[in-house]
């Protein structure tokens, strides 16, 4: 009888292996993935199916965009962004990919301020907080139980005993050490929450391997804040681990705010089942200062690879210089080329990355991909001054961009991002500035990994052989 158990196990392993590596060979990017998976899947069946089970996609299937479902919302928007375009003068970068990317316009009457750091962050952030009217939106990858998050509850729950509609939004990974007390004091105090753990749909695969990194707060529909801050004591510079946070958010005015609050609302849609659309502003308030921004917001959902052709077209469009800073540098063949093929048309590009160790198998596969990009002239910067974790870039001097994605192809493919877009020259001035500081606070990479230890020397290859989930 066991045997007959076994029997019928091995061979159902076997089909079920057969299956996934039939999946795999049609829905793998490159052949060398679709080859990796197929002789994983059928050399090694106990341990390929598990793994392809978890690993194995970089879709996210029923993901119900509300985009989509909001004609009348998103009509309004372009409407709006039909008879307020840029200026052609302003725009020495197309922006057509960019609004290819984000099913909306660039349009002029944005406003936008740098918010460099923690305390400059939050001291806003909770300013916008305790003006807020009507309701506030608000969504964070990590949220702590810490005095921060102490504070921000405090705020909220404020909020809510005087009228204000408060929404609140995480993520199971991020905030996974977040007390189910922690949600339910806010619950007690009128707020709406959307408690990963109780979200629809398949979510044993889809919170471990999809992750809603976005960190968004809207009030009111006239302001907005984006970045790579979450909400923890670290992220002002209180952990002994890591010393000085750097990290930099935005705080947004005019119709990308709205941008913004529509891609809240599709979250909130994903998480909850519920439209907010009729719930909110949607009002456009132009802000004098008059930028041309835009919302792209990345994900798994899309039916393209949204994240990676959007640094892929920022890339390709700098003359000058293309800077990104980014805590993590993993990226796929196709950012590896245009990186490379920008250094070799004389383009003065410069990677900055922190030299602290916050993960550590991603921090030791980036070694593996610095030689092949600074042989083609690329800069690697490595900042020494605490942990770096700010995602931002500045293309020429007319496009700069600061939000969630980094360079890695977990940002790319795995996990839901935004990024706000400037093609403006003050925004550019502004994250220059910002960014030379940095590269102060840095030294350049000179030495190859053969130069390096032991340990980076034979870890980093190790390390990118996980670079698809990295």
């Amino acid at each position: 009888m066991w045997t007959a158990i076994v029997t019928l196990f091995l061979a159902g392993l076997f089909l079920t292996a057969l299956f996934c590596a039939l999946r795999a060979a049609q829905t793998a990017r490159t052949p060398q993935g679709a080859v990796g998976w197929v002789v994983f899947l059928l050399a090694v069946p106990w341990a390929g199916v598990p793994l392809y089970l978890f690993l194995g996609h970089h879709r996210f299937h029923g993901y119900r965009v509300a985009r989509r479902e909001s004609e009348r919302v998103v009509a309004s928007i372009k409407a709006f962004g039909e008879s307020a375009r840029p200026d052609p003068e302003t725009l020495t970068i197309s922006p057509r990919p960019f609004e290819e990317l984000a099913h909306l316009p660039v349009s002029r009457g944005n406003g936008a301020d740098l918010l460099i750091d923690g305390e400059a962050t939050f001291h806003a952030i909770f300013e916008a907080l305790d003006a807020a009217e009507h309701y506030i939106l608000l969504q964070f990858y990590i949220v702590r139980d810490d005095e921060l998050g102490q504070e921000l509850q405090d705020r909220l729950i404020a909020a809510a005993r005087r009228g204000v509609h408060v929404r609140f939004m995480t993520d199971a990974v991020g905030s996974y050490s977040l007390p189910d007390s922690y949600y339910e004091t806010m619950r007690n105090a009128g707020i709406d929450t959307a408690d990963p753990r109780d979200q629809r749909g398949p979510n044993f695969r889809f919170q471990l391997n999809y992750r809603n990194h976005r960190k968004t707060v809207v009030v009111d529909g006239r302001v907005g804040f984006v970045g790579g801050h979450n909400v923890g004591v670290e992220y002002l510079g209180q952990d002994p681990k890591f010393g000085p946070w750097r990290d930099t958010h935005v705080r947004v005015h005019g119709p990308i705010a709205l941008q913004l609050q529509l891609i809240f609302a599709e979250d909130w849609h994903w998480a909850r089942s519920e439209d907010l659309l009729d719930l909110l502003h949607w009002e456009i308030e132009p802000s004098e200062e008059d930028m041309n921004a835009l919302i792209v917001a990345t994900g798994p959902g899309d039916s393209s690879e949204t994240g990676a052709m959007m640094f892929f077209a920022a890339i390709a469009e700098a003359r000058e210089r293309v800077w990104i800073a980014s805590p993590y540098f993993v990226p796929d063949v196709d950012i590896m080329s245009a990186l490379k093929h920008a250094a070799m048309r004389g383009v003065d590009v410069r990677i900055l990355v922190p030299d602290v160790i916050d993960h550590r198998t991603p921090w030791l596969a980036a070694f593996a991909y610095f030689d092949e990009i600074r042989d083609c002239g690329v800069r690697v910067f490595r900042y020494t001054d605490g942990f770096m974790h700010q995602k931002v870039f500045v293309v020429d001097d007319t496009l700069a961009g600061v939000g969630t994605t980094n360079l890695d192809n977990r940002s790319f493919r795995l996990n839901f991002e935004a990024m706000a877009l400037f093609f403006d020259t003050r925004a550019a001035t502004a994250v220059e500035a910002m960014l030379l500081d940095d590269f102060a606070a840095s030294y350049e990479l000179t030495r190859k990994l053969q130069q390096q230890s032991l340990y980076i020397r034979y870890g980093a290859p190790l390390a990118r052989l996980f670079s698809p989930i990295l």
